[in-house]
């Protein structure tokens, strides 16, 4: 990591100040299999508090608390909903389990396709977005050049620490990101600790 951050900070002068702010890069991993999954569609669009007690009630509601796809389709959406979830976030996880036990999501084929065609894979599940496919690439998949230049917190973290009037769009984050690669990720991780 020695050597992105040294490329971060000899690129981006306001990268390197909130670096130097934030100190050293701790991301923390997850394994890149089905339960990861499902915990981002349970996360999309609500607190993390909120999402972890949700994720939670989820985990108990199945033997041993492991979620595979046969431990959620073996759920009744009904009871799925009682735990918190809404109706699409259900019918997201269950979608997600049927093509995880299909085959058409292979989990354990991920890791060697490139950014792009993990990202075609994953978006043909229902609910699950370019957003969602870039937070699996970052902390499952351990991808170190991945903009997600469409999360709020990154846009809000550029906002700031740029002194922009705006919110910045996606596009205008991905050419000011064209000087964090091939290390985006760091870079998408100190802006989202910049908030803290």
């Amino acid at each position: 990591m020695r050597k992105a951050i040294r490329h971060l900070q000899a690129a981006d002068p306001v990268l390197g100040a909130i670096i130097a702010r934030v100190g050293a890069y701790r991301i923390e991993f997850r394994d890149p299999g089905f339960e990861t999954l499902v915990r981002s569609i349970v996360y999309q669009q609500l607190s993390g508090r909120v999402a972890q007690v949700i994720f939670g009630r989820l985990a108990a509601a199945v033997p041993e608390g492991l979620l595979t796809p046969e431990s959620i389709l073996a759920l009744r959406p009904a009871k799925m909903r009682k735990l918190g979830l809404s109706k699409q976030k259900t019918a997201y996880i269950r979608d997600l389990a049927r093509h995880t036990r299909a085959g058409t999501v292979d989990f354990a084929a991920l890791s060697a396709l490139p950014d792009a065609e993990v990202i075609e894979r994953l978006t043909k599940v229902k609910g699950v977005g370019v957003w969602t496919a870039h937070m699996f690439l970052i902390f499952a998949l351990r991808r170190t050049n991945v903009l997600p230049s469409g999360d709020l917190g990154v846009r809000m973290a550029i906002q700031k620490a740029y002194s922009l009037a705006e919110l910045p769009k996606p596009t205008d984050i991905d050419l000011l990101g064209q000087r964090w690669h091939p290390y985006c990720t760091v870079a998408a991780w100190y802006l989202w600790r910049s908030l803290e």
